[in-house]
């Protein structure tokens, strides 16, 4: 007998280096221990004549179009959506496509828990919490002294991202020891030309463009501190795979970020406050109680990461979707 069939659908960008497209990735491979999956992208994705017995979407507003026309041509068909930093805290409130996606979901995820206080009480029942994993990877140094150095931001150039405040900030760093070390494409030109100019007059800023994930990983997993600067996140995987690499984290004050990293963690700063940023730069390497303390918090977060639970939570998922739809 043939296994069930699942299709994920990722809007057009998803690639192999971004959040969506390494979700897709991953979540293929924990459901193909029990079902068929075939991975989509919402441009092209063309709906066959065989019903699925379940659709995962990656993006409320991106992946409207399938959405809609599944709930319409096998309505029978659970539609599982899972909900992206922009579903959550922009498009929402602001898309109509969006919000008829939350309409027509069988089942919504979101990827950290502050994510559900986002949604209207009346989505909260058809709402799962699922968070995101990475697997761990051992610092090559232990001693975090000796690996001050690099401060690296991974994301690629984009507004939600807000890249500028890493590069302003690295103009106020006063430790000699600091590189601060830009990985990531640029989405938008006009950032990858800001880019270029702060490498050119701040010596400690490196923008080094797009890199491969496994690379990057590497590199990560050396660094003294990662950085995450977003104005807006669902579940942001470089915290995860920072977490899980023994690298403490700087982030934005997002709902977001909170959600991934717990209210009472030590290394928040404003949305967009380049001097806050740079301070906890400077403290963080002369003050190794604080980078100690945040490396602990940031351990304690890990048990959230790990790839066995988000399997489970996602087979979980899927299985009782597939079950209550009647589907086989």
């Amino acid at each position: 007998m043939s296994k069930p069939h699942i299709v994920i659908i990722s809007p057009p960008t998803a690639k192999a280096n971004n959040g969506n497209g390494q979700t897709a990735i991953r979540w293929a491979r924990f459901l193909r221990q029990r079902y068929r999956v075939t991975l989509a992208s919402a441009a092209d994705h063309a709906i066959g004549n065989i019903a699925p017995a379940a659709m995962i979407a990656l993006h409320a507003r991106r992946c409207a179009v399938p959405i809609a026309a599944y709930a319409a041509i096998f309505p029978q068909v659970p539609r599982i959506v899972v909900l992206t930093g922009t579903d959550l805290y922009r498009d929402i409130e602001f898309d109509a496509a969006a919000r008829h996606s939350l309409a027509l979901a069988t089942r919504l995820v979101v990827l950290q828990d502050a994510g559900l206080s986002v949604l209207p009480r009346a989505l909260h029942s058809k709402t799962s919490i699922i968070y995101q994993s990475a697997l761990s990877l051992t610092p090559i140094v232990k001693n975090p002294g000796a690996r001050i150095g690099e401060v690296i931001m991974i994301g690629h150039l984009r507004a939600e991202k807000d890249p500028l405040t890493f590069m302003h900030a690295a103009a106020k760093v006063t430790s000699p020891a600091v590189r601060m070390i830009h990985v990531g494409g640029a989405l938008e030109p006009m950032l990858g030309e800001q880019a270029l100019a702060t490498q050119g007059r701040t010596p400690c800023y490196r923008w080094i463009g797009d890199q491969p994930r496994a690379q990057t990983r590497q590199r990560l997993k050396r660094a003294f501190l990662s950085v995450v600067t977003s104005i807006m996140e669902g579940g942001a995987n470089v915290i995860i795979e920072s977490v899980t690499s023994g690298v403490p984290v700087l982030a934005s004050d997002i709902s977001g970020n909170r959600g991934m990293l717990g209210d009472d963690y030590e290394g928040y700063f404003n949305v967009g406050d380049s001097q806050a940023l740079a301070s906890l730069v400077d403290r963080a390497v002369t003050d190794p109680a604080f980078h100690a303390r945040l490396r602990a918090q940031c351990a304690a977060r890990a048990p959230l990461f790990s790839p066995a639970r988000e399997k489970a939570a996602v087979l979980e998922l899927v299985d009782n979707c597939v079950h209550q739809s009647g589907r086989p």
